[in-house]
């Protein structure tokens, strides 16, 4: 299986295809990083990749595995991020 990209090598990539200079690409990355965490709260799309959501969790009861003791888990939120269709259809075909 192959490794998957680094931001360097990501940061190449996006420079070469828009013929932009490293330095250019890397700060466009760093800022899209950047929004996606300030309006992750609200939903953020990249189209054609997915978009990050808040999902809520309700509280449950688990198990402790090594006692079988059953314990209260919290609710709670979690960051989630969902694919997009194209970008499933892209790498899987569809």
């Amino acid at each position: 299986m192959a490794k998957p990209m680094t931001k360097a090598k990501l940061v190449t990539a996006l420079a070469e295809a828009t013929s932009i200079p490293k330095k250019t690409s890397a700060a466009y990355l760093e800022e899209l990083a950047r929004l996606a965490h300030k309006e992750a709260k609200n939903g953020f799309v990249i189209p054609g990749v997915g978009k990050l959501v808040v999902r809520a969790y309700k509280a449950r009861k688990g198990r402790n595995p090594q006692t079988g003791a059953e314990i209260r888990i919290p609710a709670r939120k979690r960051l989630k991020f969902v694919i997009a269709k194209a970008a499933k259809d892209a790498v899987f075909g569809g």
